[in-house]
């Protein structure tokens, strides 16, 4: 027997195949069917559809209303090695952020073509504020969150005007296009290097969202957060 193979069968396919498959699923600019995956795999389709489903059991994958295939929530909770410098360094400025303006804060990164929530914090005394959780993901062009992240990057001709409006003001506004009837500002966290690394925000009624007031401490608290990641 070789000492190739003897490493080859030292190794779980199964494992391997599941792992294979949320790594397609998880990276893809577009979410998938579950076609396009076993194409991807060079599997079956109930091969695939077996794998799937034991992911969605462990909430590592998720399916839309169209039955594709985009990371679940749990990836969030699995990366958060990965980004324990960033949510500890995070954590006081948030806290600061949501007492003195009593609204929820939070922390968002890019996750390929989504913004994912890694870090919420809601103030500690307020009539009322908007409960939000983490591993919350939706389309990185929709939403403040989305807009502050992308106007870290290039200026791209397609990108909204809201990305390149963001980009001069330091800050992003947007209105109900994530949850209806809610108000959202966000500021890039961009390190001294220049990268952007995440997004501060606060979500809050519509109603009561005044960004005059509320957008310079947001995108003080992204300043601060910047520096501490350096």
């Amino acid at each position: 027997m070789s000492a190739t193979h003897q490493i080859d069968s030292s190794r779980s396919q199964t494992l391997d195949r599941g792992l294979s498959a949320l790594a397609i699923i998880a990276t893809s600019k577009t979410p998938l069917t579950i076609h396009e995956v076993a194409t991807h795999l060079g599997l079956g389709r109930s091969v695939t559809y077996r794998i799937i489903r034991t992911l969605e059991d462990h909430r590592l994958v998720t399916r839309d209303a169209t039955g594709r295939l985009t990371g679940g929530t749990q990836l969030v909770a699995l990366a958060g090695g990965v980004k324990n410098d960033m949510q500890a360094a995070a954590a006081p400025i948030l806290a600061t952020l949501a007492n003195l303006l009593g609204m929820t804060a939070f922390l968002v990164v890019s996750d390929g073509n989504a913004a994912v929530t890694v870090l919420v914090v809601e103030p500690m005394s307020t009539a009322a504020h908007v409960a939000y959780r983490p591993g919350t993901r939706h389309p990185l062009d929709r939403g403040a969150p989305g807009i502050a992240l992308l106007a870290g990057d290039a200026p791209k001709a397609s990108e909204r005007v809201e990305v390149s409006d963001a980009r001069t003001s330091g800050w992003a506004y947007s209105e109900s296009e994530v949850i209806e009837g809610m108000a959202s500002i966000a500021a890039p966290v961009t390190t001294p290097d220049g990268a952007t690394q995440a997004a501060v925000a606060i979500v809050h009624l519509v109603a009561g969202m005044d960004s005059k007031y509320v957008a310079p401490h947001v995108v003080e608290a992204a300043r601060c957060l910047g520096i501490d990641l350096a």
